[in-house]
């Protein structure tokens, strides 16, 4: 039997997930012959009118408690249902990674929404910035709606906050007339228009955060910044993995943020030292990101002191 595809949309109630669902629904390459399934696990101010739904051949199913949320029961309702794909309208304070589906299933895309008005609230608490991250961290669109009339220096913050917590995702800011454009990333605490780039300890973060996003931007710039050997067996004599931890959104996620670095005395250093590194930054396809980005060529690597505490957004 073909696999049946499933979009989950994630958020916080009253993000606006059913309005966009709606929307979606009544757009023309989102039509579809065949059944459609949506399961809604939160109920908001927002409702399905019937007329919708039966014009678009959907079903609901409505999950009041995530013990609810089994294997068994999804495969009851893709029996009834007989769909041709599922849409999950997620419950924000449901632990994202406690999603199961049927083998049958196989999650097409994930998006996140999110009121950018009350996104400072998010970020700030430390508990509800936990359930962002896992909402985040295999989204492949946030969508910050509600965002007129906020200053663009504050878009900017909240795009470095969501990119940390997910760093493949393409991120847009919406007001009532549609997408907000801007560079969201102007914010950096150094000048990109320089030749060479300083990074202090401090600023590192943001560094890796903007080099990923918008990697032509760094090719052919000079780098200096300090950071800790990584050394994967089989990764060869000039082949270093060079950065730091970093604490993305809660003390249970805290990832490694490294750069591919050649060096021809890379063999000489070990895991866990702390080196700093001078070089020039190419923009190529590269086996261990496993796709095109920065590696850096490096002219001087030198043994140095440890830097404390983790990387912080």
């Amino acid at each position: 039997m073909e696999q049946l595809p499933v979009f989950v949309i994630n958020g916080f109630l009253e993000a606006g997930k059913t309005q966009f669902m709606k929307f979606t629904m009544q757009q023309e390459y989102f039509k579809t012959e065949g059944n459609t399934l949506l399961i809604v696990c939160e109920e908001g101010d927002e409702e399905y009118d019937e007329k919708l739904l039966s014009s678009t051949h959907t079903t609901i199913k409505y999950i009041e408690d995530i013990k609810d949320f089994t294997i068994q029961n999804m495969e009851r309702f893709t029996k009834e249902v007989n769909p041709e794909r599922i849409l999950i309208e997620w419950n924000g304070l449901w632990e994202q990674d406690k999603l199961e589906i049927p083998d049958i299933w196989f999650i097409n895309q994930m998006i996140t929404i999110y009121d950018t008005s009350t996104l400072d609230l998010y970020i700030k608490n430390k508990d509800l910035k936990a359930y962002m991250g896992k909402m985040l961290i295999n989204s492949e669109l946030v969508i910050c709606n509600r965002a007129d009339n906020i200053d663009e220096d504050i878009l900017s913050t909240y795009h470095l906050q969501i990119k940390a917590m997910a760093p493949n995702a393409e991120i847009i800011f919406e007001g009532e007339e549609g997408e907000i454009t801007g560079d969201f990333s102007i914010n950096l605490p150094y000048n990109l228009d320089d030749k060479k780039l300083i990074i202090k300890p401090e600023d590192y973060g943001v560094f890796y955060i903007d080099i990923m996003d918008r990697t032509e931007k760094y090719d052919t710039k000079e780098v200096e910044f300090t950071a800790q050997v990584v050394r994967p067996e089989g990764i060869g004599d000039d082949v270093l993995i060079t950065g730091r931890r970093a604490m993305t959104c809660c003390e249970a996620d805290i990832r490694f943020l490294g750069f591919v670095c050649k060096y021809r005395g890379a063999k000489n250093f070990k895991n866990k030292d702390w080196v700093k590194i001078k070089g020039k930054i190419k923009v190529e396809v590269n086996k261990q990101y496993r796709a095109k980005g920065p590696v850096i060529y490096a002219d001087e690597v030198l043994l140095t002191g440890p830097i404390d505490g983790l990387v912080q957004f």
